[in-house]
């Protein structure tokens, strides 16, 4: 059979696009590498609860059109991201703000008590010139913040100390002088009720989906089949590493089921403690206020990856920048293949933006 697209993942990019072209009355072939859909948003139950395999995944964004978008697709609960730092025997809220700081100065009061309080701590250590992470970080909120809630966090998810990470890597970090403790700025945000597998199951409807096949190993004869081809793998991959393999960040998760109604009293509680080795743990029954009388726990633990291994973060900075653009330089020359998603673009991507991305791309294949 003959396809107008041949699609290569379908995670979020892939399968809005997968969803999008059929409503256009495209036939579209789906292949997944893994043994099931949804990418690294993928959730399945367990103990009647929907758990995060590949790691939280919250749903926020400020764009109303994507939000309606989704909408269509699942009933999405009141989930508000308000995760727990954990230092040693402290606990501190996160992002940075009154009740953070609250917790760390005993006569911060006020948020003018605050910013007293983190001017006074920059002003000793302050760089002018920051060379790199560590430098720029506490240029940001100083040494006590940096060293109780950045620092062994960090250091664990890139495998490497502050000082030898670049410093365009914290731009900013989040500092609020009012008491609220939610993660995100984004006006809409929460959880689909039922997972998110069954949103994968809805736009993937119409399309041809084949699970556990690897694209790049019969490459030419899947490539036969499609007009064009909507790629969402690696790109150094694609091109069969020609100038070299793009650096990533690999994660490791420990799952396990406890005879217990309440393990930690949040979704996410971040170890930022350089001494314990997991970077968070997710008790997935608080995404959806889950009142089961067991509860499934998750620890996190950041890798190092290498050729072959499931990539996850991106490491963005000069060197593969670089090497990212002469691949990209090549996908531009390519006549039937359009590269995007996270690992097609080599960018970390919040969900939100796979899905506007993916709409993006098809009107301009489509209109």
């Amino acid at each position: 059979m003959k396809y107008d697209y041949l699609i290569v993942g379908s995670g979020l990019f892939g399968a809005v696009c997968a969803h999008e072209l059929t409503a256009r009355g495209k036939k579209c072939l789906v292949l997944e590498k893994r043994g099931h859909i949804g990418g690294n948003c993928y959730t399945e139950t367990v103990e009647g609860i929907e758990v995060h395999r590949y790691g939280a995944h919250i749903f926020h964004t400020s764009e109303e059109e994507v939000w309606a978008y989704m909408n269509r697709f699942a009933r999405f609960n009141n989930f508000v991201n308000a995760p727990i730092a954990r230092y040693k025997d402290e606990l501190y809220n996160l992002p940075f703000n009154m009740n953070t700081f609250t917790r760390l100065w005993p006569d911060v009061f006020t948020p003018e008590d605050a910013r007293r309080r983190i001017e006074e701590d920059r002003r000793g250590a302050y760089i002018d010139k920051p060379q790199n992470l560590e430098e720029q970080a506490i240029n940001l909120v100083g040494p006590t913040i940096y060293e109780k809630l950045v620092k062994g966090y960090t250091e664990k998810q890139w495998g490497r100390p502050c000082s030898a990470l670049p410093a365009f890597i914290i731009r900013r970090l989040p500092v609020r002088f009012t008491f609220d403790n939610n993660y995100f700025n984004d006006r809409y945000q929460g959880i689909p009720e039922g997972g998110y597998t069954p949103i994968f199951t809805k736009l993937l409807e119409g399309s041809k989906v084949i699970l556990g096949v690897d694209f790049l190993q019969n490459a030419a004869e899947f490539s036969a089949q499609a007009e064009r081809i909507i790629y969402t793998g690696p790109i150094d991959r694609f091109y069969g590493y020609r100038f070299g393999a793009l650096e990533y960040r690999a994660l490791r998760f420990e799952t396990e089921v406890l005879d217990l109604p309440d393990f930690q009293g949040n979704a996410v509680v971040n170890y930022t403690d350089a001494a314990v080795p997991y970077t968070r743990i997710i008790e997935h029954k608080h995404f959806a206020f889950g009142t089961q009388k067991k509860t499934v726990i998750t620890r996190e633990y950041s890798a190092p990856w290498q050729v072959g291994e499931e990539p996850f973060y991106p490491v963005n900075d000069a060197k593969n920048g670089d090497l990212y653009e002469k691949y990209r330089t090549l996908a531009e020359k390519e006549p039937r293949v359009i590269f995007g998603g996270r690992l097609g673009e080599y960018r970390y991507m919040d969900m939100h933006v796979a899905v506007k991305r993916a709409l993006e791309a098809v009107s301009r294949l489509e209109g």
